[in-house]
Formats: C-alpha cells, structure tokens, sequence
C-alpha cells in the first residue's frame, strides 16, 4: 500500500451505477484514504460519514447557489444549518469550498462575499473549518518558465481579492493542477517523462530553479503569480489531479494513468515540496474514486481509479 496522509481522493457522483456512500467510506478505509472530497453537501454521503472521524472531509457549495447565498446572509445560515450543522457532531468537517473553477467567469465575483459570510459563521460558533474556494490553472495568464507565472487580467480582479482575504485567515487555496491537459495539448513537445514525474535529467531551468517535473512547474507558477500581487504567505493544496485510463487513444492508458498517479503519490508523500517552496509538504487530492459515465464523453468518464460497479481498481495503485 503506498498511501500516504497526504494523498485524498475527489469523490464524484456523477454516475448512475455508483456504489452506495456506505460501500465507498469501506473502500475508503480499506486503501487507506483519510481525506475525501465531495462537490456538494450530498446527504447520503454525509450519513454514511457519521462516526468515520478519523476521514477528514472537504465539501462543496454548488456553483448554482453562489447568488443567492451572494446576496444574503440569511440564505448563508440557512444553507450551513441545513448541509453543514447536522454533522459537526459526528463527521470531521475540515474544509467548506465555494465555488469549483468559477474564477474567473460570470460568477467569481460571488465567491468572495460568501467565503466573508461562510467564515464568520464558522468563527462565531468556534468551529475549525476553513472556507476557501477552488481555480483551475486557466486562472493563469503565463506559466512558463514558471517565474514569469502571472494571473489573467479577469483573474487579477477576481482572485486578488480572495486571495488577500485568504492570507489574512491563514487558509489556503485549493488549486486543480492537470499535467495532463498540457501534454495532451502538445504531446510533441511536451515528453511523457516530464508530464509523468518520470524524467530523470533536468528538463527546465528558471534562474537557479530546476524542474524535472511538469506538475512542479505548474505549482510553481501560481506561486510566482500570488507573489506579483503582493501574497506571498497563502499555502496551496491539490484540490484535484489525475490521468484518465482511455479516451485519447494512446495517450490515456492505464499504464500511463498508473504511473503519473502513482509517482504524485511518492512526490507529495515525500515532503519535499517544489523548487519554489522547498521543504514545504504538499497535500493533493486525486480525481477520481470511480470512471463516472454521466460526464462528457471522452476521457472526463475515465479518470477514475476504480469500476463503479464492482469497486475493482481499473490499475493498482493503492
């Protein structure tokens, strides 16, 4: 078993064959998995979650329902006294997101209204969640070499803010980090080996900086990023990275999937950090528990690492 306390697992739901929540925290446990990560309050979830202490959870506010709870802090409140207070006896609650990669878009101007509600409601009842909110690396402008990392204009407007609220809780920002998706995108240019943690010579040099590995660099990147702007304290954890198994003919295989899951797994549970933020343990959640067939067609169906149907491993790895 090569689990690591470092290493969580994205929860998807979008599946019409999905084992019940009761059989995927026995799953959970079985692999070792302490930290888990759900989209949205799903009530069936959180009760089979009851009495499972020691499996630490983030949950997630729909995206649907930032305007409203945007516009009032009454809806707020009713929204945490009906997804959230029911189970602080009983479920280890750690994390509260707002928002799934809508910074930047339409709706990023909402999430930090309902971040300032969410985490005054948690500390008016002297609770330990942290509330953040989660951006994919399309919030970057730049990343390449990772030094020059800098926000879109869109982004500037909309993450600054959070960001500086964030550093100002001492929170940190869950950021979904996909090696994959700029392989794929240039498979080319880009080699396996770099995409994969599988190089063994450095492949980038950024001033004293060296990179062996592509999922580093993009880390990286959005730290230089935050740093332009004057944030330079708030951590990052992995909110979401992974491989799919098929859907790109030969560039998602469960050969492929295996080796850039696996070789995350040895790189965050070996404390050392990125060339940028040295010795500074990254915790990373990886997409998916289960291949999901209600997403779209193609490799969104198969990131996941087990058949929903009989909970076997689509390849080892835990």
């Amino acid at each position: 078993m090569v689990t690591t306390t470092n290493v969580g697992l994205n929860y998807g739901l979008l599946g019409d064959n999905l084992p019940s929540p009761s059989d995927v925290i026995k799953l959970y446990k079985s692999i070792g998995i302490t930290k888990i990560r759900i989209f949205d309050p799903n009530t069936e979830v959180l009760n089979a979650l009851r009495g499972h202490h020691e499996i630490e959870l983030t949950v997630g506010v729909k995206d649907q329902d930032l305007a409203a709870l945007a516009a009032s802090e009454e809806a707020v409140k009713g929204w945490f006294a009906s997804n959230v207070e029911p189970y602080l006896a009983d479920v280890n609650i750690t994390f509260i997101t707002v928002g799934n990669e809508v910074i930047p878009g339409p709706i990023g101007p909402q999430v930090l209204p309902v971040m300032q509600s969410l985490t005054n409601l948690v500390k008016s009842k002297s609770l330990t969640i942290s509330v953040t909110t989660v951006v994919a690396m399309s919030s970057l402008g730049q990343s390449y070499p990772p030094s020059a990392g800098m926000f879109t204009p869109q982004s500037r407007e909309q993450l600054v803010p959070v960001l500086k609220f964030l550093s100002h809780a001492r929170t940190p920002i869950l950021v979904n980090i996909y090696p994959y998706f700029a392989y794929a995108s240039n498979p080319v240019n880009i080699s396996i080996d770099y995409a994969t943690f599988n190089a063994k010579n450095v492949v980038v040099e950024d001033g004293a900086m060296q990179y062996t590995n592509m999922f580093d660099a993009i880390f990286d990147a959005f730290v230089w990023a935050m740093e332009k702007e004057g944030v330079k304290d708030v951590s990052m954890v992995v909110s979401e990275t992974g491989w799919p198994s098929a859907g790109n003919g030969n560039l998602t295989t469960p050969e492929i999937a295996a080796m850039y899951n696996g070789n995350f797994v040895k790189h965050v549970g070996s404390g050392k950090g990125t060339p940028k933020r040295p010795n500074c343990s990254v915790t990373g959640f990886i997409f998916a528990t289960f291949n999901e067939n209600q997403k779209p067609v193609g490799t969104e169906e198969h990131f996941g690492l087990y058949e929903p149907t009989d909970l076997k491993p689509i390849y080892k790895l835990f």
